[in-house]
Formats: C-alpha cells, structure tokens, sequence
C-alpha cells in the first residue's frame, strides 16, 4: 500500500463505549487489515459526529487541509478505514444505517481509497460464524482500493 496516512471513521455510538484501542493497537501492530501499511504510515482516528454522519464531511475537509499545508499529504496518500463498529454487526449494535450515506460523503470529499472495517476480533468472528452477528456479503460497493 502506499498510503502516508490512515484515517478510521469510528462510529460516534460506540466511541461512547469504546476507545478504540483495539483499532488502534491493531495498527500499530500491523494486523489483519493493516497488515500491509509501510511503517512510516501515520494514523488518525474520529467519529462520523453522530447520525446521520454529515458531520464526516467538515472532519475530512479539515483533514485535507492540514495534510496537505503541514505536511504535504494529497488525498491520495490517504486510506480511510470505515471502521468494523460501522461496516459489520457487532457488540455495539448491527451495522450503520448511514454506511452508504457516510461512504459517498468520503468519495465526494476526494478520498478514494476506502476499506471496510479495521479490528475485529476473534470473538466477533466465531459470533459470525454461529450465526449470532449477521454476515454481510462482500460486494464491490464495500471496499474500494
């Protein structure tokens, strides 16, 4: 990959719960989905703003201005992880209602590398399995890279 920076989007909901420690430390440690990223790769993380996650438009415009006038950063540069309390039902609750809403609102604002989820856990996973969290069939709309 060669994405200078990585961007979660973490449900605002959650984050009331969460810290984010998992994605973070998932990053950090290079796994599962952030096994590729250079080590150089820097990470930010913030919530949607709430439903209906219009506020991720004023966050990324933000974010495009101090990345490219600090540090030089184009959006090109940049990978914006839709985090896993988003795209999948989990813990929290089932996935976003707003996913569709939020991912166009990421594409309009110039970002076009967009993944699907950040840590899940074992946990999560075997839920998945049993059939107690919903499984969502992976289609071309849930990742673009």
């Amino acid at each position: 990959m060669t994405a200078k920076y990585v961007v979660i989007i973490q449900c605002d909901i959650a984050q009331r719960r969460c810290s984010g420690f998992a994605c973070t430390n998932a990053f950090y440690n290079k796994d599962g989905v952030f096994k590729d990223y250079p080590e150089a790769t820097r990470y930010i993380s913030f919530t949607c703003g709430g439903c209906c996650g219009k506020n991720v438009a004023s966050k990324l415009e933000h974010l495009s201005k101090k990345l490219i006038t600090k540090n030089n950063i184009t959006k090109d540069k940049v990978t914006v992880h839709l985090s896993s309390c988003m795209v999948t039902d989990n813990h929290h609750y089932d996935r976003c209602p707003h996913l569709e809403y939020i991912r166009n609102i990421v594409i309009k604002k110039g970002y076009k590398n967009i993944v699907n989820g950040s840590y899940i856990s074992a946990n999560a996973t075997k839920k998945r399995a049993d059939g107690i969290y919903h499984e969502y069939e992976k289609s071309d709309a849930d990742c673009v890279e």
